[in-house]
């Protein structure tokens, strides 16, 4: 007969019942209750035992991995904050955590790999594992993925519930999708706290899944159909996070192009409200959009990314530059359609970066249909090129194809990285002045990263002045992906930021209260039912902390009785 630690719990009110007392609750007693010791006789012998909670949720060291894109990388930051905020310490070394929380990304085999690799490597160290993300969303029956702690990619708002169990020894799974009225929603509330991973950036989930039905895509398994925030929720995080210090928004989503398509709205419309909390010299950056549905909006979206606060820069993926691999891929545009968006921008947007993906090898690819592709990037010579072999993933209709053969696949990957590799963008843009925003610090840790208004990668002297603030430099020398830049003698530095940007690691969205429970180890997302419907966790008021306080005090003059009873 299995154990209750053995069994799979699908969902937590099943264990947990509302008059419970809550992880805050017990947290509060134990920091305040001092229990009286009672002198025995000598000759009184006793077995007895003071017999207390060997684990306290809310103590212990997590470790975070994300894998995948932007949008898997914000999920990160949301629940890397809100376990943050509830006591949990977060850390960047996985030996020292207690629990390793593995957000997984499911487009190409490898990820999945490294995803699974890792919880191997868990599992060996005695680690308490709790995986998010794509995979156990899209197939939570896996092998490899029986009796975890499972976080689904709407449900990651309730991400300190499913790592309290999971340090208690049960096995969670919350996979629901959330509804109102009928209406799928986009996903967790967007005014949750988090931990931005660079805290001079914000990325902003726009919506969450997709119109499409590509053959080759395991991503729509997971984060399903369309489903979009509405326009003054996405505003008003923007405006946050520019009262937090950050300098740059990244727009993000399985398909920015679609936003708005199922709340009777339009991306142009958000990006022109958004435009308007952007302060002077900060900038926004637009997220991947499908040829399909930026088309119709090409005119208002060329007037965008003219605006000196929006990055010149449209992520636009063609896959195959063949109609017959498009066709097969259920893509929804021909390569003349794709071949327009990118000439009708080049043509209003002088200067404008555009990257694109491909897939080398999709099921039934010819040498010919090969060939198309090959001589689209010979035209467009596109800066920015992500070259992916293709990988038949489980459970899609390009699984079931008849698949390319493996060595040729290998071959048109090198081929086509060939010539990616046999043009230099930037070459031209010597002796150029420009001005640039800097953001991070470069992999070796020898410059700062800044980028151009067509959003260039270009590498600045590593002056700390210059972190977060738009500077005028001179190109001097650039590389395959990159330019380098001195800076202009006596130019002026713009200051974005409209407030001291956090700390790495602080969390944003708190109260200098809430700041505090967590700081003093409290679980700042089970507070109380007060704070739990409150509109946004800085909206906390006074008489709510009044009452909570009331609370507490109760309940530690209880526990103090019950331990003078039991001593």
């Amino acid at each position: 007969m299995p154990s209750a630690c053995d069994l799979i719990i699908d969902d937590i009110e099943d264990m947990v019942s509302a008059n419970d007392p809550t992880p805050h609750e017990r947290q509060f007693a134990r920091k305040n209750v001092v229990p009286r010791s009672r002198r025995r006789k000598q000759d009184q012998q006793t077995t007895e035992e003071l017999q207390t909670d060997s684990v306290i949720p809310g103590t212990q060291k997590i470790w975070m991995r994300t894998w995948g894109c932007s949008h898997n990388s914000s999920d990160g930051e949301y629940m890397a904050g809100q376990l943050a905020a509830s006591g949990y310490k977060m850390t960047d070394d996985p030996l020292q955590a207690d629990v390793w929380l593995l957000n997984s990304c499911t487009v190409k085999n490898p990820a999945e790999d490294h995803f699974r690799n890792s919880i191997k490597k868990a599992q060996e160290q005695d680690k308490k594992v709790v995986v998010a993300g794509c995979v156990p969303q899209a197939q939570p029956r896996m092998e490899y993925l029986k009796g975890l702690s499972v976080i689904g990619v709407q449900q990651i708002d309730r991400v300190v519930e499913v790592v309290d169990e999971a340090v208690k020894g049960h096995s969670v799974r919350l996979l629901g999708q959330k509804k109102d009225n009928g209406r799928r929603l986009g996903g967790a509330r967007l005014d949750l706290p988090k931990i931005r991973k660079n805290p001079l950036i914000e990325i902003i989930s726009i919506n969450t899944g997709c119109l499409n039905a590509c053959t080759y895509c395991k991503t729509k398994h997971a984060r399903g159909d369309l489903a979009s925030y509405p326009v003054e929720e996405l505003v008003e995080r923007a405006r946050q996070s520019f009262q937090e210090g950050v300098c740059e928004i990244w727009l993000t989503s399985e398909d920015t192009g679609a936003y708005g398509r199922d709340i009777g709205t339009d991306l142009p419309t958000l990006l022109w409200q958004l435009v308007e909390e952007i302060p002077e010299g900060a900038m926004l950056r637009l997220g991947m959009t499908n040829p399909p549905y930026i088309l119709e909006h090409l005119e208002e979206m060329a007037k965008i990314l003219s605006h000196p606060r929006v990055y010149a820069f449209l992520h636009v993926p063609v896959q195959s530059a063949s109609d017959s691999v498009l066709m097969d891929m259920k893509r929804e545009y021909c390569a003349d359609d794709f071949a327009h968006v990118v000439d009708f921008l080049k043509e209003k947007v002088p200067g404008i970066t555009i990257a694109t993906d491909i897939i080398c090898g999709f099921p039934g690819e010819t040498e010919a249909d090969f060939q198309e592709t090959l001589d689209l990037v010979q035209k467009y010579r596109f800066p920015s090129l992500f070259i992916n072999q293709f990988y038949p993933r489980p459970g899609t209709p390009a699984a079931k194809m008849e698949q390319v053969p493996a060595n040729v696949k290998k071959q048109r990957t090198k081929e086509l990285s060939a010539l990616f590799h046999s043009y230099n963008p930037y070459d031209h843009k010597i002796g150029e002045r420009q001005k640039v925003l800097v953001t991070e610090e470069s992999f070796d840790a020898q410059y700062y990263v800044a980028h151009n208004k067509f959003y260039e990668q270009v590498l600045v002297p590593k002056n700390p002045e210059f972190k977060g603030k738009m500077i005028e430099v001179d190109i001097y020398e650039t590389g395959k992906h990159y330019m380098k830049g001195r800076l202009v003698e006596d130019s002026p530095v713009i200051t974005p930021s409209i407030a001291q940007p956090l700390q790495r690691g602080e969390v944003s969205g708190l109260t200098q209260d809430l700041k505090a429970c967590g700081e003093n180890g409290l679980h700042g997302p089970s507070l109380a039912p007060s704070l739990q419907k409150a509109s946004s966790w800085g909206s906390l008021d006074s008489e709510n902390l009044k009452q909570l306080s009331v609370g507490f005090a109760i309940l530690a003059i209880l526990v103090v009785f019950i331990l003078e009873k039991i001593y």
